[in-house]
């Protein structure tokens, strides 16, 4: 290849829970560069989350990010004049990018007062396995699973 390799950023782990998935989750958060606002906003919600289900909001968290977290997505290929979607593992950088990104979107679609109860709501629906971006992840699970047949179509 010609190009080189972008470096990896470093990412600093948040104040509060010293996690480097917390401060990835702020910055999909974050909007115009705002990054303590969003601190602010996720730190809410997690007491939100705590008040509510009594237990730990940080691992509650991460238990709804891996819920809403696609292993599979279907792509699109061009093969004779057709396309086909074809089923494709994601990698695990990527993976977790669309379950944040999944979590935040839908968490501002939702109908609450403030962005913290939105976020500490679509937060506690993942958990349970149920809500939009839990949604989402089924949809493309089952688009996965109805193209298999196109899997030898690899990329």
């Amino acid at each position: 290849m010609r190009k080189a390799k972008p470096k990896k950023r470093i990412i600093l782990p948040d104040p509060k829970f010293n996690d480097t998935l917390v401060t990835k989750f702020v910055n999909n958060l974050m909007l115009k560069g705002k990054k303590s606002t969003a601190f602010e906003i996720f730190y809410d919600a997690m007491d939100i989350v705590t008040e509510k289900l009594k237990e730990d909001a940080v691992e509650v968290w991460k238990k709804a990010l891996a819920n809403v977290t696609p292993s599979v997505e279907v792509r699109s290929r061009r093969i004779g004049g057709a396309t086909f979607q074809i089923p494709s593992e994601i990698r695990p950088d990527r993976k977790m990018s669309i379950g944040m990104k999944a979590l935040v979107n839908f968490a501002r679609k939702r109908h609450e007062k403030s962005m913290s109860q939105k976020l500490a709501g679509e937060i506690m629906s993942a958990y349970k396995e149920e809500g939009a971006a839990f949604k989402r992840k089924e949809d493309t699970h089952r688009m996965a699973e109805a193209n298999k047949a196109f899997s030898h179509f690899k990329f």
